[in-house]
């Protein structure tokens, strides 16, 4: 069964994955089939680690199987779908909520820099724009399914 834009702002999930697919769905049409094209979707690195918002990490782990989904059924088109996996990240979504929870922003930062083996920071908007350009370019035109860590390294590192 089809579903619609309607149908999925009546699931709890209807902000990530529902419009990530309604999206991904109108984005490509004919053209796509005809000339390929690539889809890149932005999730979580909640998604594959241990994280204490169940509802969070289940709608990024559903970003990224409809990713995969759509990398296999539209490969056959030239079309590539692949996810980006953000870790932390000094946005204000990501700091904001914490220093209203009474945490001075400097301490905020710090302890979050901390947990980040490459070079001990936290990533930007840019680093998950450079990615997604890459994912986007012709260099990547090999990769489709793929779900990539933008994360300083914190995902394979052991408490370092």
């Amino acid at each position: 069964a089809k579903t619609t834009p309607a149908g999925w702002s009546r699931r709890p999930w209807s902000a990530s994955v529902g419009w990530t697919s309604c999206t991904c769905l109108s984005g490509y049409g004919e053209a796509a089939v005809e000339t390929g094209g690539s889809i890149v979707n932005i999730a979580s690195m909640a998604a594959r680690n241990a994280y204490p918002l169940v509802g969070y990490k289940t709608m990024k782990a559903g970003v990224v199987a409809l990713t995969e989904n759509l990398a296999a059924a539209n490969a056959r088109y030239g079309v590539r779908a692949n996810s980006i996996l953000p870790g932390l990240m000094n946005t204000p979504m990501a700091i904001e909520a914490r220093v209203a929870q009474g945490t001075a922003r400097d301490e905020v930062i710090a302890a979050r820099d901390r947990r980040v083996p490459l070079r001990r920071r936290m990533g930007t908007g840019w680093d998950v724009a450079h990615a997604a350009l890459f994912l986007h370019s012709d260099e990547a035109g090999f990769i489709t399914g793929v779900s990539l860590a933008v994360d300083g390294g914190e995902g394979v590192s052991w408490g370092s």
